[in-house]
């Protein structure tokens, strides 16, 4: 997590203040609970409110001293709050505060990363309308297959973050519970009620089961989201960077006045944002891994888990926050070339209509081995003309063809519009 590639909201999330803030709610709301069932003095759980404070070098002081990061937090609010501190923490452990925790930090961590896909899928949703009928060719194995259409690119990009809106919110909910039961999670020295009153506070369910921690395969599931978000980022930036090569550029990034592309060549105008993106993905998906391997904890608890998530929790979503809200500008600002597109498209000699000679000699009476072979034979010739040559011209004269299709029926199959006939239909399937 660094400067570079954070935004101040979701670190705010992450900070020492923030995060001591939570535990002292955590504390001061328990501690109400148990006022209110008789366990400790009201007047207690009233002073807590209203002299708890904390100081973070003076915890940090505290811990260097104590090697124990909740007992040098609860020290230095006693020293705010006097005598009645002593009813903090009443049958709590260390877990019941740093779980509960980390529920809040994560579930408000998720409703950043939830705002930002929402951004993000509305400008996908203008530019694919935008570009709903612009014809580009459609690759497969990055040759030229058929033709598709700019917007029904983008409406795939939308279809896929749509998806990964509805993982993160189910994520968001798995992840978001609290635990206070104590040691070993078996309630013995705390109510139940406590949990639930603090849950209730804290905007969190209650954990079912907790063994003293919270089980693992939330976060594991939750982190995974995350790179599966990720990966979905990758693979629109890679779909960009592949746009923007020089051979192709149907799109390209947002070249700013005055940007510089290389330090050597002042020609260059590289996909700098997206060829990030790709990086930062990887970073993103490099924290799933930890996180399943956090699930398997000796018996009721260890704290095997404690510092991998003290890095991937604030790392995972600062980086994915940052990536989200950099992919949206990407897209908000791409440039977009139809003409290059329809360049591109025709510069095969119609190549990209073949299927439709081959299903229109099979509806003919030919066999479809027989069909493929004549079109193949001509495909080849266009294919190694580098389309200098024209597949309908070289059809027209292929007496196997003209003897099943007229030359009518033959341009008919070189049709762009055929193609993109049913757009409409995948538009209101993705946006309704």
């Amino acid at each position: 997590m660094i400067p570079r590639y954070s935004r101040p909201e979701m670190v705010k999330i992450w900070e020492p203040e923030t995060r001591f803030r939570i535990w002292f709610e955590i504390e001061a709301h328990a501690t109400d609970a148990l006022a209110e069932l008789g366990v400790v003095p009201k007047e207690a759980a009233k002073a807590i409110w209203e002299k708890g404070a904390f100081d973070v070098e003076r915890i940090d002081a505290i811990e260097a001293e104590v090697k124990h990061d909740v007992i040098a937090f609860l020290t230095n609010v006693a020293e705010h709050v006097g005598e009645p501190a002593r009813f903090m923490h009443q049958g709590m452990t260390s877990s019941d505060v740093l779980d509960t925790c980390l529920a809040v930090q994560l579930a408000r961590a998720s409703d950043i990363l939830i705002a930002d896909i929402d951004k993000l899928l509305e400008v996908i949703k203008r530019r694919a309308f935008e570009h709903k009928m612009t014809p580009t060719i459609g690759r497969s194995h990055g040759i030229h297959a058929e033709p598709v259409t700019f917007g029904l690119k983008l409406a795939q990009a939308y279809a896929e973050f749509a998806r990964n809106r509805e993982r993160l919110v189910a994520a968001r909910a798995d992840v978001a519970t609290c635990a206070i039961s104590g040691a070993v999670g078996t309630f013995a020295n705390i109510d139940p009620r406590v949990e639930a009153h603090v849950a209730e506070k804290m905007g969190l369910t209650v954990e079912p089961v907790s063994t003293q921690v919270i089980p693992r395969d939330r976060h594991a599931m939750y982190f995974a989201t995350l790179g599966v978000i990720a990966s979905s980022v990758e693979r629109v930036a890679t779909e960009i960077r592949h746009l923007q090569r020089t051979e192709v550029l149907e799109a390209e990034e947002y070249f700013s006045p005055g940007q510089k592309g290389s330090s050597a060549m002042p020609h260059k105008r590289n996909p700098v944002l997206t060829e990030n993106l790709t990086g930062l993905a990887r970073l993103v998906r490099g924290y799933v891994t930890p996180a399943l391997e956090n699930v398997a904890l000796w018996h009721e608890r260890d704290i095997s888990h404690s510092s991998v998530e003290r890095m991937i929790g604030p790392d995972a979503t600062v980086t994915l926050d940052f990536a989200l809200a950099r992919l949206t500008g990407v897209i908000d600002k791409l440039l977009v070339y139809p003409a290059r597109m329809q360049k591109n498209l025709d510069r095969m000699g119609g190549l990209v209509h073949s299927q439709r000679v081959l299903l229109a000699l099979t509806q003919a009476g030919v066999s479809r081995e027989d069909s493929y072979r004549i079109v193949q034979r001509n495909a080849m010739k266009v294919w190694e003309s580098d389309g200098t040559l024209s597949l309908l011209d070289l059809l027209k004269a292929d007496p196997q063809v003209t003897a099943a299709i007229s030359e009518k029926e033959l341009e008919e199959k070189f049709d762009l519009d055929y193609h993109l006939k049913h757009v409409d239909t995948i538009f209101e399937r993705v946006f309704g």
